[in-house]
């Protein structure tokens, strides 16, 4: 395609400066994995991570490409499905996920971004990977990087992840993966790894200053990663063209393309819902949002599609049970009793962070606030709560018009706060778009994510934490240590 990506490097004197951080960090790192100390190595290894976040956004896949080769191409020893899209692509790995543990096949996963620990970016049969491996991963990564760099210039975060995760999957004997492109397709890191299925869950506007300000142009980016010999899958609509894009593409490198398709939806309460799909007819699936059954029918088309592209079969019975037990923490998350016995209120954390997903939250929260209990146990009677936090680059006036159509949220008290990210909008500028959407009938704001929730905790209604994975993460880690919450093995230290 003729569109290019832009490139933002941090000037040379940043990244000098920069890689003696990291060849400091290396060395605390290198010292920890030889004498087994695993926190102490993933300590360093974040160091590591956090630096080259900072060498900038430099999306193409050379540098992806030299570093997998110096690493002896560990992406080749697996198979498996690379999934792309605006919205839904968490929930669609979900769910392949979860079908793969329910029927017995040891896989590894990529899910992005992480709520509260780097090492959930790389899962094994759902769990994040242990400090010690994650960070052996890092470190040979980074060895891999040193020998590919003088061909190819500065080796960025995304692009260290890519050798990271298969480098890691290798290690742990893993051969089928679910892969989420970070950013677009065509350029993202991981388009360094064909699997043999490609996904396309559905396009929308976001990410636009890197893919294009359409949806045509941005459908492009994503149908790239669609192979020759792929078998692939989509979700996607006619809207923009998007659907008309990814046909074409499948059409012109010669790979099967199945368009996923569900039938009615159908709520069930606070338990998830109910989908009729192909072949197997009325499933239940353990996410909230009816937008889910969307994703259902993507999750099932690719598990189909890794099945005729020869990777791996699944049972339907393994299908139906994975798919009603999933989890995916932080998206439609309910979670009762967050601030103790005996308030017995729910809270829903979801990282709606564009105007499909915001308008995914609010159809969910239409069908679940009557059920949403308050601080006294009670349903659909005291006023919700909703804390935001969003990035600036966001279209945040149609992200809270979108919230504020639902009579639920029109009515809630608002509480606009920061994640302290230097991106996150101002309280100031997240207040002035409530106000102007319409959003809640009373709107304050707090200084942090803590302050935030302290406030919320004061009023008795059932609590909506959204508007960024940021602050979802940070309530999740806040909720995890005090014990009201599993730890599933994300927490450092």
């Amino acid at each position: 395609y003729a569109q290019q990506m832009p490139e933002f490097p941090s000037e040379p004197a940043v990244v000098d400066a920069l890689r003696r951080e990291v060849e400091s960090a290396r060395e605390r790192m290198r010292t920890a994995i030889a004498e087994g100390r695993g926190p102490e190595a993933w300590a360093a290894a974040q160091i590591a991570i956090g630096a080259r976040g900072r060498f900038g956004v430099r999306l193409g896949l050379e540098r992806s490409v030299a570093l997998l080769e110096a690493l002896g191409h560990p992406e080749r020893g697996v198979r498996g499905a690379l999934i792309a899209g605006t919205n839904g692509k968490g929930s669609v790995s979900a769910l392949v996920s979860a079908a793969l543990s329910a029927g017995g096949v040891r896989h590894g996963s990529t899910p992005k971004p992480h709520l509260i620990s780097y090492r959930e970016r790389i899962r094994i049969n759902g769990e994040p990977l242990t400090p010690l491996p994650f960070a052996v991963a890092v470190e040979r990564a980074l060895s891999a990087a040193d020998q590919a760099e003088s061909a190819v210039g500065p080796v960025t975060e995304f692009e260290l992840l890519a050798g990271v995760v298969f480098d890691g999957f290798r290690t742990a004997g893993i051969d089928r993966a679910v892969v989420e492109v970070g950013l677009g397709g065509r350029l993202d890191a991981m388009h360094a790894w064909d699997g043999g299925v490609a996904v396309v869950t559905n396009v929308g506007l976001d990410h636009q200053e890197y893919l294009g300000d359409t949806i045509e142009l941005i459908a492009k980016e994503k149908a790239a990663i669609i192979m020759p010999g792929d078998r692939a899958v989509t979700g996607a609509s006619e809207r923009g063209g998007a659907l008309r894009v990814i046909r074409e593409r499948a059409r012109d490198v010669g790979a099967v393309l199945t368009e996923a398709v569900r039938g009615a939806v159908r709520p069930r309460g606070r338990d998830g819902i109910e989908v009729e799909l192909p072949r197997l007819g009325l499933v239940q699936v353990g996410l909230l949002g009816q937008h889910q059954g969307d994703n259902a029918a993507v999750a099932l088309a690719t598990l189909d599609a890794m099945r005729d592209a020869g990777v791996v079969t699944v049972s339907d019975a393994a299908i139906r049970e994975g798919f009603a037990a999933v989890q995916w923490p932080g998206r439609m998350e309910l979670i009762r009793q967050p601030f103790g016995a005996p308030d017995s209120r729910d809270l829903l954390l979801d990282g709606a962070h564009n105007e499909d997903g915001a308008a995914s939250l609010a159809s969910g929260i239409r069908d679940l606030a009557p059920l949403l209990q308050d601080a006294d146990g009670t349903a659909g009677v005291k006023p919700l709560t909703l804390v935001i936090a969003a990035m600036s680059d966001k279209s945040i006036p149609e992200i809270f018009r979108a919230l504020a159509q639902v009579p639920a949220l029109k009515e809630a008290t608002v509480i606009c706060t920061s994640v302290g990210d230097a991106r996150s909008a101002s309280v100031d500028d997240l207040t002035a778009a409530a106000r102007a959407a319409g959003l809640g009938a009373q709107v304050s704001d707090a200084a942090n994510p803590v302050e935030a929730l302290d406030s919320a905790a004061k009023a008795r209604g059932a609590v909506v934490v959204a508007g960024s994975l940021y602050l979802v993460g940070t309530v999740r880690e806040r909720l995890m240590r005090e014990g009201r919450i599993t730890n599933d093995g994300s927490l450092d230290g």
